[in-house]
């Protein structure tokens, strides 16, 4: 860390319970003052996030701290000709990495020194070595990333029940609609059939919307590529419908889309 810097603690906030949990626990251990709630909008975020991040937000007694590129991640597609997938998220590069680090140059040029605080518990410890890898290998000098869960063993259990039973705020409700993550309203490039199963069953016409995204790009490009992969090939969420969602039962379809996907990640900065 630089000399004659002031230290601000930037808490990566996504929109879910344990960047919230971990944002309180800054706020206590810190104070107000030097505590930064740091959200960048994909603008395709779950309209209940919004609710909670301000509910959670006003709570703490900070507020949020938005950035925006301006960009949704169809924009960032479109203008790459590149699709989003599992394996590579320029959404997610673009509208919330780079922003990232934008706002950290900024911040040095002001004489700030962040530490960088991520919500991530102790069962997700490849996600926090993920991190600080990155951060120690940045295009510039290096952030000191911390995981106050891991290091307090708090789980997202806990930090949920705390929030709804303690500080009297509901949960965002894809929390109870069955996804396992809450990132961009249930659109995320990164998530499996399971996923996308349950995107059907909760949300129809936003899976409508997302496949004709797809479809379109495809079209446009003339390029046979998808967000998902089947046996190594390109596996479309249309051809997901047709052959797999549309031929189940209601109560196939229910237990099918509430499992959860192995080995689907969310975005990289941003963990709910």
């Amino acid at each position: 860390m630089k000399e004659n810097t002031n230290v601000k603690h930037l808490v990566m906030y996504s929109g879910g319970a344990s960047s919230a949990f971990v944002a309180k626990w800054v706020v206590d251990k810190f104070g107000r003052d030097d505590v930064i709630l740091f959200f960048t909008d994909t603008q395709w975020e779950d309209e209940d996030n919004y609710r909670f991040m301000e509910e959670a937000a006003s709570y703490i007694g900070l507020e949020i701290t938005r950035v925006v590129d301006g960009r949704t991640p169809e924009d960032v597609f479109f203008e790459n000709r590149f699709l989003g997938n599992a394996r590579h998220a320029q959404c997610s590069e673009e509208l919330k990495v780079k922003q990232t680090l934008m706002f950290i140059e900024n911040m040095r040029l002001k004489g700030e020194e962040p530490i960088i605080y991520f919500g991530i518990g102790p069962n997700e410890t490849h996600r926090a070595d993920s991190l600080r890898f990155h951060y120690t290998h940045l295009p510039l000098d290096p952030v000191e990333v911390r995981f106050p869960m891991i290091d307090s063993m708090s789980t997202d259990i806990k930090a949920r029940f705390i929030i709804e039973n303690e500080w009297g705020i509901k949960l965002p409700r894809m929390y109870h609609l069955g996804f396992h993550h809450a990132n961009c309203g249930g659109r995320c490039v990164r998530a499996g059939m399971h996923h996308f199963a349950n995107l059907y069953l909760v949300w129809p016409d936003r899976y409508a919307e997302f496949e004709d995204m797809e479809e379109r790009f495809r079209n446009k490009f003339e390029l046979d590529v998808a967000m998902m992969k089947r046996e190594g090939t390109p596996y479309t969420l249309k051809q997901f419908r047709l052959e797999v969602i549309e031929k189940m039962s209601p109560e196939e379809l229910h237990t099918y889309a509430k499992e959860k996907d192995v080995e689907a990640i969310p975005c990289f900065c941003s963990f709910s």
